[in-house]
């Protein structure tokens, strides 16, 4: 079958406003990488892949993966160097704070390198991509949304040019934008709040699944005349050119209600679960489960976690982190036994399975709040067992009442904290975990101390990367 060629628009930039930083690679590499600085052009050229400099899709390249035009060595340089200024001023707050623990260089002292992602290109194993008219007029262009207030417009940019997004993600967008262009409704505008067809998300694991979730706002359109286009649809990526894209799974996600609370996902074709593999394990991922967005880094990020949690046969894992358990579930072999919270919806479903499904016997789910739980778990351990918590929060980091059951909670003597943000939130998380005890904030226990840091870059191309901490008491 024909594949669709991707099509990239040429527009000229508009925005008169300032370039990112990174966009003159001798400033921007000058503190991180003086040696290599020297030796670049003055002005940023683009790669053969790249986007025509100016364009707009070099604008999104910039936004979406700032560090684009650098080798993985310098991207590396330029995480590390943020990374140890977050730690020093979180030493410097520390110090404020009164704790005993917070000398100058103290915690940049225990800042391991970066362990480096083993993939460096087209590693997301999920992406999402919206709908609104393109630089080049179509009104139904599949990509990243990108503008400014200057400019007063926003455009819809494709993302073939992105380093970070897989081939197979790109193919079933630009499907999704042909399979628009052919169909009657149209999408949905916000903040206007009308039209239909939404968002398209794409989801994929390295045994070759893929899976398509297409967000659809039905509006007043009663069934029986919904039903025709949900069939289209099916038909489209299953025997049109959409079959090109071999799709695993096709759901259709319709959001009757904006404070609905679970989204409604309907399997039009293909499994209703997609697979991923890590030594030793099968997970089970549903279409609306979390699971880490670089499945060749999940390896080296659960393998850091092992390492600094120092689990055995004789230890108790309290997980109290969200998504679906496969860090402990990882750990479970290892451990005497492994109690979990947090998870929701069908991360628990996913989990359940992907214990039964690889024997782990030892692997245990409490729904209830983290506050409410704890004491109960812990009424399970055995004499003698020891106890490390771990906790893995979104970006938005933990909220106080968890913060204050871990600090309050004396059983606790090792913390493993995996951070997405450390520069968001969970900074406040960090200087609560390891303050003298503040009684006007709960904060009664013994506070912890920092012991180790490993960075895991699971991002590359962007500034983000995992944070993995170790606090003891």
């Amino acid at each position: 079958m024909r594949r669709l060629r991707p099509y990239l628009p040429r527009a000229v930039l508009l925005s008169g406003g300032r370039p990112p930083p990174w966009s003159a690679p001798r400033a921007w590499l000058g503190a991180a990488c003086p040696e290599k600085a020297a030796a670049l052009a003055p002005a940023p050229v683009a790669e053969d892949w790249g986007p025509e400099p100016g364009s707009w899709p070099e604008r999104l390249a910039d936004l979406v993966t700032p560090l684009w035009r650098l080798d993985y060595e310098q991207q590396l340089r330029v995480k590390a160097e943020a990374l140890s200024d977050l730690l020093e001023r979180l030493e410097a707050r520390l110090r404020s704070l009164g704790s005993s623990d917070a000398e100058a260089g103290a915690l940049r002292s225990r800042l391991q390198p970066f362990r480096p992602s083993p993939v460096i290109d087209g590693y997301r194993n999920k992406c999402n991509f919206a709908i609104r008219q393109g630089p080049d007029g179509r009104p139904r262009t599949v990509g990243y949304v990108l503008g400014s207030r200057r400019e007063q417009q926003l455009v819809c940019v494709q993302p073939g040019h992105l380093k970070h997004i897989p081939e197979r993600h790109q193919r079933v967008a630009r499907c999704y934008q042909v399979f628009l262009e052919q169909s009657p409704l149209e999408p949905y505008l916000e903040p206007h709040g009308c039209g239909h067809w939404h968002d398209l998300t794409v989801r994929s694991t390295g045994r070759g699944h893929t899976m398509a979730i297409i967000a659809f706002h039905p509006q007043q359109l009663p069934p029986d005349e919904l039903r025709p286009h949900k069939q289209q649809l099916k038909e489209f990526f299953t025997q049109g050119p959409g079959a090109d894209c071999d799709l695993s799974s096709l759901y259709f996600q319709e959001n009757v209600q904006c404070g609905q609370q679970q989204p409604n996902y309907q399997l039009l074709a293909g499994e209703p679960h997609i697979f991923e593999d890590l030594p030793g394990l099968k997970f089970r991922i549903s279409p609306g489960a979390f699971f880490q967005i670089n499945s060749a880094a999940v390896e080296v990020l659960y393998g850091v976690v092992g390492e600094l949690s120092g689990v055995d046969p004789n230890t108790l894992l309290l997980d109290l982190s969200q998504g679906t358990g496969a860090t402990s579930l990882s750990l479970a072999q290892r451990t005497a036994q492994v109690l979990s919270t947090g998870l929701v919806g069908q991360a628990v479903e996913d989990a359940r399975w992907t214990a039964a499904f690889n024997g782990i016997t030892n692997w245990e789910f409490h729904a209830d709040q983290v506050e409410n739980i704890v004491p109960q778990l812990l009424k399970s351990q055995e004499t003698g067992q020891s106890l490390v918590a771990m906790v893995d929060p979104s970006r938005t980091g933990l909220n106080n009442q968890v913060v204050q059951a871990i600090r309050n909670c004396r059983a606790i003597r090792t913390l493993i904290f995996v951070s997405c943000y450390p520069s968001g939130k969970a900074k406040r998380n960090f200087l609560e975990l390891c303050c003298p005890p503040d009684p006007g904030k709960d904060l009664l226990g013994e506070p912890f101390v920092l012991r180790q840091a490993v960075p895991v870059d699971m991002f590359p191309h962007t500034v983000h990367y995992e944070l993995v901490l170790l606090f003891t008491r």
